[in-house]
């Protein structure tokens, strides 16, 4: 299995429907084509369980997306998904790294842990399929210092 299918695989199970953030293969095959993408896979021996899509450029990465499969929740994997997109993103020159959550969603403890700082809010930038809005909450950690 190649990583792009890897991590649809995954997107499809792992993104809840209602907040539409599952991206398109069209997308990441786009994104993946774009200089600086980077697609980090966790695996175990059943097959793919997450994967972290990031793109570094200009001493600057960000990260887009990060997602575990449900039935491997509360394993760390997520954790160390994370690390190794952390890993990466300084490896690939990279001295902060930034993100953008939706307000509410249980990975901003994992963020928290990792050592991400909250630095900006987008209020009711991300909308449910029911029509509820939920802030954009913007985050960053320096590398090196984790």
């Amino acid at each position: 299995m190649d990583e792009i299918t890897a991590a649809m695989e995954v997107m499809s199970a792992a993104f809840p429907p209602e907040f539409g953030e599952a991206w398109s293969l069209a997308q990441l095959t786009g994104m993946m084509q774009l200089p600086g993408s980077i697609l980090v896979i966790g695996y175990t021996d059943a097959g793919p369980v997450g994967f972290g899509l990031l793109r570094s450029i200009a001493g600057e990465a960000e990260l887009l997306l990060l997602a575990v499969h449900p039935d491997h929740r509360g394993r760390n994997h997520g954790r160390r998904l994370l690390d190794r997109c952390m890993t990466e993103a300084e490896g690939s020159g990279a001295e902060a790294l930034f993100l953008e959550v939706r307000s509410g969603n249980p990975a901003i403890r994992l963020y928290g842990k990792a050592g991400f700082h909250q630095y900006n809010v987008r209020p009711n930038y991300y909308s449910g399929s029911n029509g509820d809005r939920f802030d954009a909450l913007s985050l960053k950690v320096i590398l090196g210092q984790h």
